[in-house]
């Protein structure tokens, strides 16, 4: 049974509570809560700021960031299938980086922080102008507030980057900000909300920005900053991861799969932080797109159902080392046999993929069988539908590997990055020599094979073959968080996304580096112009 996760739990069971209810005006009351005699509690202020992290939800939601960040990358392919996932090109044009201003996924992507950034902002002008009385949590809860409006602007800053500055909750129409402005903006506000915030990393603050999470979000941010400023900021990321790491409060794993459990909680020292799903108040549902029908039998859930889109691209399970458990660990790969009789194959993943659109002499010949599907997160046998796995936005692997890239980036302590390094990877390898790296093996050229593939998935067109600038180290990033969202931003920072081929992609230009603003947005506040390129 998972236990209860009172941070962000609280923060959906209590806003139900306490936002809505049923009241019998016939009723003699015989007592009344004034804001004068109203004392809040910790529980209280988890259920004001609730809505603040509730969207969050949306990174494994349906077009949501997920789909934004890795259907556009070289890991995750959504080809068209006989049962459908055509979509009107939408997944196609996240592979081959043809999306425009009505495309579903950049859109999302822009709207769902922006509902984040105004329940934060009106519940903050609450506690400021006093109407919402929260006694002496002000100071704590208003650092809180914008350390969540920050982190949903470091996803803004990301993704569309020139985006208004909206602070107040008003009506006024908001000017559009560049995305240096953006990047200081969110510099700025978890600078000075971190003195205030909670060093607890325990029940009462998971799911919910802490002091150590705010510091991760800034770690993230300090490790892109070359891509959003010009300027980059690696001695910034070694400050920062420093802090962390010298906490004592995380640690690894001891088993990769443990951060992907279904039972996920406060107690797994790798989470910085998580965005709570849950199959009551909002699960997570994309097994969906990942499994295709008769996966049923596999799992032996039949409360559950698949439509059978999304596998991966070939070329990257071919660039796993031998022996790297994260293979099997984060993809479906070979015969799935039936959940009651292992005897019996129900389906075989292979890893082939012949096109994105799979159609030959005018028919779609997609099998069910080809695509290695995503494996990393624990099935959640108790689904009707959404899942309780919750999602570990910021992994303490993540910030040893960013200290480690930013050490490499500056040539400086490289025996350290190596070291930092190859300790991630012991997890994953039994060898202590092969889990083992040096220097010379982070600065090496990736292992993925660059070039489009044809039909029997042979490089047709090499394209750019240039070496990747520490690609060893770029394959960690790929091999380690694949499937979290994160591909994008890490091919944008290693110079790939806009310059190699694979699949069935060819370079389009450095604009997408940037998605577009969204026409409706456009068409109904003039202060707003359109990225470049679109």
């Amino acid at each position: 049974m998972k236990k209860l996760k009172y941070g962000l739990y609280a923060l959906l069971a209590c806003s139900t509570l306490t936002l809505t209810g049923c009241f019998n005006l016939d009723e003699e009351p015989y007592s009344e809560i004034t804001e004068e005699s109203f004392i809040p509690t910790e529980q209280d202020a988890a259920a004001l700021m609730a809505q603040c992290y509730t969207s969050l939800r949306y990174i494994y939601g349906w077009q949501g960031l997920f789909d934004l960040q890795e259907e556009s990358g070289d890991v995750i392919i959504t080809p068209t299938r006989p049962n459908g996932w055509d979509d009107g090109g939408v997944y196609r044009a996240m592979h081959q980086h043809t999306w425009h201003d009505q495309s579903w996924q950049p859109w999302n992507a822009y709207l769902t922080p922006f509902s984040g950034i105004n329940t934060a902002n009106r519940v903050m002008n609450q506690i400021e102008s006093g109407s919402l009385p929260v006694g002496n949590l002000k100071e704590s809860m208003l650092a809180e507030l914008r350390a969540i409006r920050a982190l949903w602007y470091s996803q803004l800053l990301d993704t569309h980057g020139n985006v208004p500055l909206v602070t107040t909750w008003s009506e006024e129409v908001p000017i559009q900000a560049t995305r240096k402005e953006v990047y200081d903006f969110v510099v700025k506000e978890l600078t000075e909300a971190l003195p205030n915030l909670s060093e607890a990393n325990d029940a009462t603050t998971y799911g919910r920005m802490n002091k150590w999470a705010a510091l991760a979000t800034l770690c993230r941010v300090y490790l892109n900053a070359e891509v959003y400023t010009g300027t980059p900021q690696w001695d910034k990321v070694v400050e920062v991861a420093d802090q962390i790491i010298n906490s004592g409060i995380f640690d690894l794993s001891a088993d990769f799969s443990d951060n992907f459990k279904v039972d996920l909680d406060y107690t797994n020292k790798e989470v910085i932080f998580a965005v709570v799903y849950d199959r009551k108040y909002g699960g997570f549902h994309m097994q969906h797109k990942w499994y295709p029908p008769v996966a049923r039998d596999h799992f032996g859930n039949y409360n559950d159902y698949f439509w059978g889109g999304s596998c991966a691209n070939p070329q990257f399970i071919k660039a796993y080392e031998e022996g790297d458990k994260r293979l099997e660990k984060t993809w479906l790969i070979g015969p799935q046999y039936r959940y009651d009789d292992p005897t019996v194959v129900v389906w075989t993943c292979k890893n082939y993929l012949p096109s994105l659109t799979c159609m030959r002499d005018g028919e779609n010949a997609t099998s069910i069988d080809w695509g290695c599907r995503i494996a990393k997160f624990e099935y959640d046998m108790q689904t009707t539908g959404g899942w309780s796995n919750d999602f570990a936005y910021f992994r303490y692997a993540e910030v040893l590997l960013s200290k480690a890239e930013a050490l490499m980036r500056m040539g400086k302590n490289e025996d350290e990055a190596a070291r930092i390094v190859s300790r991630i990877r012991s997890r994953v390898f039994d060898n202590p020599a092969q889990a083992t790296v040096t220097p010379a093996d982070l600065k090496k050229d990736t292992r993925i094979q660059y070039g489009t593939y044809d039909w029997d998935n042979n490089i047709d067109q090499l394209g750019d073959q240039t070496p990747v600038v520490l690609g060893g180290l770029y394959d960690e990033w790929g091999f380690e968080f694949a499937c979290e969202a994160q591909r994008r931003t890490q091919m944008i920072r290693f110079g790939t996304f806009t310059t190699k081929n694979w699949f069935n992609h060819t370079p389009v230009g450095n604009h997408v580096t940037l998605f577009p603003i969204p026409l409706d947005e456009l068409q109904t506040n003039s202060n707003l112009k359109q990225n470049p390129g679109y």
